[in-house]
């Protein structure tokens, strides 16, 4: 994957020493820009995953790039707090209902009824775009909690990992069904192709993962992550399905869409209670972290949706006005 334009100093200054331009990353103050602190982020995120092109694998735990990004997921976490407060104690054996409560009470933006409504072939697009910068290495950020589970939560994650990536069948894995749906809208289905153009929420989502699944600290948070994405998933897959079908999609296209109303009417009984259910009963005093995972999941999700539909708006607005 190419490396992307900086957006800000700190940014720059990565970005620089990744490519041999310096050879310090020369910036004290904190990357207080969200542009500029999200590229951060997910340029050092991006090294534990496929990396980027020219730039040594090494540098995945080079001491320079460790102390940035120390620095940058201390402003992030801080954001995370402010925006559904600091983790807490939860009673365990409440988690699955408190899951199930926060997956219903999700009073975020209708994206979704947006799409399948009322959304044009360049604002589906659109939407697709800004997905692909996470689908297109779909359950890998989850992943990463397998080695931290022991029991029945390591094997209900599994179980869920299994589906995601396609029962070891590569057409089946559904980084692999996306691509189709990127075809049908003619995009570039190379990895990390739209990172450039990804809007700062994109990447805080894709970040918010990364954070959670890259720090063993983080077990929890990651876990309750999955939860919330697999508990709120039905519905509105089934609407971008339709939406898609609406605009002409083959059911080539809407593969991705339709296996996932499948795939996650039973991954939500199964993240709730076997997985989420069972790490908080195996680490209680981890099930607030849970709980924070889930929060987090879902208010930034809530707000990349807000920014998506704000910008439609706008232009809608603009060309109202032009005619």
């Amino acid at each position: 994957m190419r490396l992307p334009s900086a957006r800000g100093p700190v940014s720059a200054a990565l970005i620089a020493y990744l490519t041999g331009e310096s050879t310090t990353i020369a910036i004290d103050a904190d990357p207080d820009d969200d542009d500029d602190l999200h590229l951060t982020l997910f340029t050092c995120y991006e090294l534990a995953y496929r990396g980027w092109d020219g730039v040594d694998d090494a540098f995945e735990w080079d001491p320079e790039v460790l102390r940035l990004r120390a620095v940058a997921e201390k402003r992030f976490e801080a954001q995370l707090h402010d925006l559904v407060g600091a983790p807490g104690p939860a009673d365990p054996a409440t988690v699955p209902a408190v899951l199930r409560e926060l997956a219903d009470a999700d009073g975020g933006p209708s994206l979704s009824g947006y799409l399948r409504g009322r959304a044009t072939y360049d604002q589906f697009r659109e939407f697709v775009t800004q997905r692909s910068v996470y689908h297109l290495r779909e359950a890998d950020p989850h992943t990463w909690a397998i080695p931290r589970l022991g029991g029945d939560a390591k094997a209900a994650l599994i179980e869920i990992q299994l589906d995601e990536y396609g029962g070891g069948q590569t057409p089946k894995m559904h980084q692999e069904l996306f691509k189709q749906t990127m075809r049908w809208f003619d995009l570039d289905t190379t990895y990390g192709a739209y990172v450039d153009v990804a809007g700062t929420r994109t990447l805080a989502n894709n970040n918010l993962m990364s954070f959670f699944g890259l720090h063993r600290r983080n077990r929890g948070m990651i876990i309750g992550h999955l939860a919330a994405y697999e508990m709120t998933s039905t519905q509105p897959n089934r609407a971008y399905g339709n939406g898609l079908r609406r605009l002409g999609g083959d059911p080539v296209a809407t593969a991705f869409y339709d296996e996932h109303v499948e795939a996650d009417a039973v991954h939500e009984q199964i993240a709730a209670h076997d997985m989420a259910g069972a790490f908080a009963r195996a680490e209680p005093e981890r099930a607030g972290d849970v709980l924070f995972g889930a929060r987090c999941a879902l208010a930034l999700d809530a707000l990349w949706a807000e920014d998506l539909l704000a910008r439609w708006d706008l232009r809608t607005g603009r060309m109202a006005l032009a005619a």
